[in-house]
């Protein structure tokens, strides 16, 4: 196709993009990608066409790729900071400071035009800067054509070669791929192991690699033929002078491109009721066999539930491939390791596939906002799983709550003090600990904390107002708590500032319970730093329960009633200012057996043992 085809369905898609929500521009691309694969040398050639689409309100006079294989040598940022840092990851510690020569990873920038004309450019680290000859003027687009080569590293973290399981290539962050400009400006990160943010566009990318391998992508593979499994390479049926085959795949609206290749792969499908495909790659053997063969059937019924409360899926395809270091999202497909018991393989694959809609549908910025991905993918995570259990699809005990284990995390670590705030970039906290409790615990508390907050069937509508109003618009941490705020009539803004700009604790006692004049009164204490809502339930001696609940006066509302069991009381509001409060209850003193702070547990509150008052 010609750039010029290219530039109109650019064009096109900025038009339906611009018009859900025309205040947030983006930037478009589109990649054409050749890649030669030799299998004996671990190297690849490649040969890249970039048509990048300026719709800032910017002249850009420079461009970055990330160039993410470099981080695999000794000396890199990322093999310093795994050495440096307090608590190594223990899949990486010294292991890229011992990579041979032959084992490190590297891409090289051999050529690069702009128009035709070549540029000036410099590789730092893992960063390639270029200077462009022409700059592109908003609205504008230009054209960038690149020949490079690449080493595949050993396996150490996401992507590389020969993995413990024996995948002989996980080929992830695999090519120069341009950062992202946004609101913001530029964003080009080195790699130091975290998180990813880029540019949504197209990929056409052809590998040609020797035909003993199987290949699985992200994307579509072109006009397969039908061998084996009827999943088989496109452009070239038949082997080249080289023993290669050509697989040629195209992966629309996404923001990077993953591949894996290995000569066992066993390939299975499934074309579920809607159309869609499920694809699953593995090596079949006594570990693998039984759980995966198992995998479809419950992927097939957590894709329907995902659906339903999370977001219609856009793509037609997603792919499971048995590969990297554990497991890692990207766009329509995943790496995971294989060799897992049936509820660790199903736990992976769940988690991984959540990442679409949180990352790579959605897309905010998880350098800035990992908790925005990893917790929203935790919190639905969990969700999925308790509801495999109640289909009988999964062993295990269903859970009322299942996001009890996110919330044990985040309060004990709360308590260490190593817990850093939210704001912190993905790149830069103290300690891996403080990034992961953060971003997956913490950030899966945010989410079911705010389902006590304003109510379940408001939380349940703004979830999918959520997805729906910023699918495919970089989303930030302001963007969420609007929507929240909308759909429920509430004033959320201290929720965030609270949650995620600081490290304040939620502590709510109950100081005694008496008789007073007013009436039977709840002497309540707020302990810790953070204000919230508070629900009180009092349960009389006949079994009865009243729920009374005290909204924080800068909420400007409350949540509506969520059970139909109980009595509910909307209180006085508690303004943040005042460290006590009195509630005065309907029920007389010898009428009440027990009275509890939020007995759900959906409020991360520290001290439970200050929650509760029972009568003697």
């Amino acid at each position: 196709m010609q750039v010029r085809q290219f530039l109109i369905l650019i064009f096109s898609g900025l038009v339906t993009m611009a018009f859900g929500q025309p205040e947030r521009w983006q930037q478009r691309i589109y990649y054409q990608m050749d890649i030669d694969f030799d299998v004996q040398t671990h190297r690849y050639e490649g040969a890249q066409r970039v048509v990048y689409q300026n719709n800032s309100p910017d002249v850009l006079d420079k461009v970055f790729y990330h160039l993410y294989f470099n981080a695999f040598q000794p000396n890199s940022m990322m093999d310093m900071r795994s050495r440096t840092i307090a608590d190594p990851d223990s899949r990486v510690r010294d292991r890229i400071f011992n990579l041979k020569d032959d084992e490190i990873g590297y891409q090289e920038i051999q050529s690069l035009k702009q128009n035709g004309v070549p540029v000036k450019f410099e590789v730092v680290g893992t960063i390639l800067e270029v200077i462009l000859n022409e700059p592109i003027q908003p609205g504008a687009s230009t054209v960038l054509d690149m020949v490079f080569e690449a080493q595949v590293p050993l396996q150490i973290r996401r992507t590389g070669r020969d993995n413990d399981e024996g995948i002989a290539y996980s080929m992830a962050q695999w090519y120069p791929k341009m950062c992202e400009y946004d609101y913001q400006g530029w964003h080009a990160n080195p790699y130091i192991a975290r998180e990813f943010y880029g540019v949504w566009g197209d990929f056409d990318v052809s590998i040609s690699i020797d035909q003993s391998y199987t290949v699985a992508a992200s994307g579509y593979l072109q006009a397969p033929e039908t061998i084996g499994h009827g999943y088989a390479p496109a452009a070239s049926p038949k082997p080249d002078a080289a023993g290669k085959l050509t697989w040629r795949f195209f992966a629309p609206e996404v923001h990077d491109f993953l591949w894996a290749a290995d000569p066992d792969y066993t390939h299975t499908s499934l074309e579920r009721k809607d159309g869609s495909v499920l694809h699953f790659f593995y090596q079949e053997n006594e570990r693998t066999k039984e759980n995966w063969e198992m995998l479809p059937k419950i992927m097939d019924a957590a894709f329907d539930y995902i659906n339903a409360n999370f977001g219609q899926y856009p793509y037609k395809q997603y792919s499971f491939i048995q590969g990297g270091d554990g497991g890692m999202e990207y766009p329509m497909a995943t790496l995971i390791t294989g060799e897992r018991n049936l509820g660790s393989l199903v736990g992976v694959a769940v988690h991984e596939l959540m990442h679409s809609w949180y990352q790579m549908i959605l897309g905010s910025n998880e350098s800035l906002y990992a908790w925005m991905d990893e917790g929203f993918t935790s919190y639905a995570s969990n969700r999925v799983m308790n509801h495999l259990r109640e289909q009988g699809l999964l062993p295990g005990q269903v859970s009322e709550n299942p996001q009890r284990g996110s919330y044990a995390g985040y309060i004990r670590f709360s308590q260490s003090g190593l817990e850093e705030p939210l704001t912190v970039h993905s790149d830069h906290y103290m300690t891996n600990a403080a990034y992961g409790v953060g971003a997956y615990s913490k950030g899966a508390v945010f989410m079911a904390q705010l389902e006590y907050v304003v109510g379940k069937a408001a939380f349940d509508k703004a979830l999918l107002a959520y997805f729906n109003t910023w699918k495919f618009k970089h989303p930030n941490s302001n963007d969420v708590i609007r929507v929240f705020e909308k759909v429920s009539g509430l004033e959320l803004d201290w929720y965030r500032e609270y949650f995620v700009f600081t490290t304040a604790t939620i502590d709510y006692g109950i100081q005694g319970v008496e008789t007073s004049d007013k009436g039977t009164v709840v002497r309540l204490e707020r302990v810790g730093r953070m204000p919230m809502p508070v629900d009180v339930v009092v349960t009389t001696r006949d079994g009865k329960k009243h729920i009374y609940n005290m909204p924080l006066q800068m909420m400007r509302g409350h949540k509506p009633q969520e059970v139909s069991d109980a009595i509910y009381t909307v209180a006085a509001d508690w303004p943040w200012t005042h460290p006590t409060y009195e509630l005065v209850l309907e029920e007389a003193l010898d009428q009440i057996e027990s009275v509890e702070i939020d007995p759900t547990q959906r409020m991360a509150d520290i001290n439970r043992e200050n929650n509760s008052y029972k009568k003697n």
